[in-house]
């Protein structure tokens, strides 16, 4: 990558503003794991991203900016993919299994799902038929960190240092998580994730030193972690208005690194 092109960049991270299907400025087979949460097409307000593709459009966006993603990987890399369990905006849509397969029609190997308890079960709206077998919704406050791998699942390249404690080990490898999910106004973007959910895949699936990618970048959160963990971080993200917060959030929680 040519340091000229990179929206922002010091020792441990890289801010490009790019389009994850067309940049040339990610190499192949360079990247150890990707930690990202794509656009979930349920009419988000963003400023650089149509949000309500027909459900056809969207399972074709991703099949290709995921063959990005694998194109990228290593031979041992992996992906951890924040997505919905399903969805109702728009017609119920089988949001995880669908993303899921894809990733596998592509050549993923599949190896285990997280559920991501946020606990948001008040922010619901809508019940369906309320009190009635009409036809009842039923939503669960949860999502899904599908854990897949590009050829091989043991981790055979980087440095070999894994600095993961004993607790965090015996609480994290329980596939249910459970912690608060991330204020959009607080961050000032339209679907930021927690600071906690890529810091437990970043130390459980990676090696200190190893390159983190995340292409959908958004507010930095997975760079961010990256960098504080020791990590080299990519951030891929097409909008340069959230190219410049993240940069500010950089700039603000990782004072420790010089630009």
């Amino acid at each position: 990558m040519a340091r000229s092109k990179a929206f922002f960049r010091n020792e441990k991270i890289t801010i490009l503003n790019e389009n994850v299907i067309t940049t040339t400025l990610v190499e192949s087979g360079s990247v150890d794991l990707i930690v990202t949460s794509p656009p979930y097409n349920v009419d988000l307000e963003y400023n650089s991203h149509k949000d309500d593709l027909s459900y056809a459009d969207y399972l074709e966006f991703t099949k290709q900016w995921m063959g990005r993603c694998y194109e990228w990987l290593k031979d041992d890399g992996r992906f951890c993919l924040n997505i919905p369990l399903d969805k109702t905006k728009g017609g119920q849509q089988s949001v995880g299994a669908d993303l899921t397969t894809i990733a596998k029609q592509i050549g993923f190997n599949y190896h285990s799902t997280v559920v991501w308890n946020e606990g948001n079960i008040s922010r619901r709206t809508a019940w369906g038929s309320w009190m009635s077998a009409s036809a009842p919704y039923v939503i669960a406050p949860v999502e899904l960190i599908v854990i897949l791998y590009k050829h091989t699942w043991k981790k055979t390249s980087g440095s070999k240092i894994s600095d993961i404690t004993r607790d965090e080990f015996l609480n994290w490898t329980n596939g249910v998580w459970t912690f608060n999910g991330e204020s959009k106004k607080r961050i000032g973007h339209p679907a930021p994730f927690p600071l906690e959910l890529p810091r437990r895949c970043i130390k459980m699936f990676s090696y200190v030193g190893d390159v983190v990618l995340d292409p959908f970048s958004g507010s930095g959160t997975t760079v961010i972690e990256a960098a504080l963990n020791q990590r080299k971080g990519i951030g891929l993200e097409i909008d340069k208005k959230y190219c410049k917060l993240s940069k500010a959030r950089i700039l603000d929680l990782v004072k420790n690194i010089e630009e």
